[in-house]
């Protein structure tokens, strides 16, 4: 018999948004000599059954994962490839940074975002992300003319019945406060009443199949909930969130970065500040900083990589 010639394909789990391993958000990571076929990208992802694996790729022949500067970067869930992912870009930063000691002060990676740089910044690394600005009371065709308020009800009455269920199926009868819709990240972003402390958004609990079925417009791809913070106490978290993402297939994803640049852009206008520190609130937990500049927001996060190891395929 002759035996088939493996490719080995490196790969690493990564915490992201923390310094403690089983906490913030898993990512793996796949570092490439040369493009996979995508639809051997997307097997590797499903295989990997994390909410995104990213794949840095080499972009000439010539490149080392220890000295290059700019390299190639995709994200992959279980169920598709993603335009943004903040936590995957964070773990792949920390691979190079940690594992491969890039000598570089700062990386860029090409994206279908565009180019995305992170840099080291004592014990975090610093991701400088486009700032995703959303809109209140505009959406698309099953979310619009939102927040007609109702008295009798702690949910904002919406023309399109469909969006009230989505609303409804995400946060059931807690009070929102606000809807907004962020076009070029497709997130619904609903801020809860000031009523609801940290607990309340912590015990929402939607069914992912309950949220599908709520929207199959394909213009909402996650839902993120939010609701102010307590700046006053310590740590001082400005705000807290959590995200769910059924529609990538991810019914909860424990941090991500990608809601903060729409998050980051709300708050900032609600607060007036252009430097916060937020925490995402679900089970896994994360904290991320933030900074605006202009169009463009950074976030700040630590890595650990807890596990490294070979695909052979």
């Amino acid at each position: 018999k002759l035996s088939r010639l493996l490719m080995e394909i490196p790969v690493f789990t990564v915490d992201a948004f923390t310094n403690l391993p089983f906490k913030g958000n898993p990512a793996a990571v796949c570092l490439l000599e040369n493009e996979l076929q995508d639809e051997l990208y997307q097997k590797i992802a499903a295989e990997m059954n994390l909410s995104e694996t990213a794949f840095v790729t080499k972009l000439k022949p010539t490149d080392d994962f220890c000295s290059g500067a700019r390299l190639g970067l995709r994200w992959f869930t279980p169920t598709n490839e993603i335009a943004l992912c903040g936590h995957a870009t964070l773990a792949a930063a920390a691979v190079l940074f940690y594992q491969k000691e890039n000598t570089n002060p700062v990386v860029a990676f090409e994206t279908l975002s565009g180019e995305l740089r992170v840099r080291r910044r004592g014990e975090s690394l610093v991701m400088d992300f486009p700032l995703n600005r959303p809109q209140v009371q505009v959406g698309c065709p099953t979310l619009t003319h939102f927040l007609l308020k109702n008295q009798s009800s702690s949910v904002p009455v919406i023309a399109q019945p469909n969006a009230r269920v989505t609303v409804q199926a995400a946060v059931g009868a807690a009070p929102v406060q606000e809807v907004c819709y962020c076009k070029t990240t497709k997130k619904l972003l609903l801020c809860l009443a000031d009523t609801c402390d940290r607990a309340a958004l912590a015990s929402l609990n939607p069914v992912a199949e309950t949220l599908l079925r709520s929207d199959h417009s394909g213009k909402v791809k996650s839902i993120v909930v939010t609701i102010r913070g307590a700046a006053a106490s310590p740590p001082g978290y400005d705000f807290f969130s959590r995200n769910f993402a059924p529609w990538h297939g991810i019914p909860e994803d424990p941090v991500t970065g990608s809601a903060h640049t729409v998050l980051a852009a709300y708050w900032a206008e609600k607060l007036g500040k252009k430097k916060m520190l937020a925490y995402q609130c679900s089970r896994r937990g994360g904290e991320l900083e933030l900074e605006l500049r202009d169009n463009r927001v950074d976030i700040a996060g630590r890595a650990v990589v807890i596990l490294q190891g070979t695909l052979k395929l």
